[in-house]
């Protein structure tokens, strides 16, 4: 038994590292769209087996996404960003949200008939 407890400490070593470049790796994108955007807040949100989608939402109105493999690595990597985090999208957070046509037409103008992005 010995033997096989030293093995699954290797494989959770490893697992724990990989997570942790991953959630380094996360954070890193997160500043850089944090200082290309005057700053940025973010909302993590469980999206299945995919892991977590980590939406951020930056001071100018710029907005993208991220998808983390993991709630943890998701809640890891904005806290080593040091971003403001809410517990869900909506009201003011989700207010400060600008589009485009490029979204209009993407998200509604499709269903409404409007011009396609072909």
């Amino acid at each position: 038994m010995a033997e096989t407890k030293q093995v699954d400490e290797g494989i959770d070593a490893k697992q724990a590292a990989k997570a942790e470049r991953a959630a380094a790796k996360l954070a890193k994108r997160i500043t850089a769209f944090s200082k290309e955007h005057g700053g940025a807040e973010g909302q993590v949100a469980y999206i299945g087996e995919r892991g977590a989608r980590i939406v951020l939402v930056g001071e100018d109105g710029g907005w993208g996404d991220l998808v983390a493999p993991s709630c943890a690595i998701a809640e890891k990597a904005v806290e080593k960003s040091g971003i403001t985090v809410h517990e869900a999208f909506d009201g003011e957070f989700a207010a400060k949200v600008k589009t485009g046509p490029y979204e209009w037409t993407r998200m509604a103008g499709i269903q409404l008939g409007g011009p396609s992005n072909g």
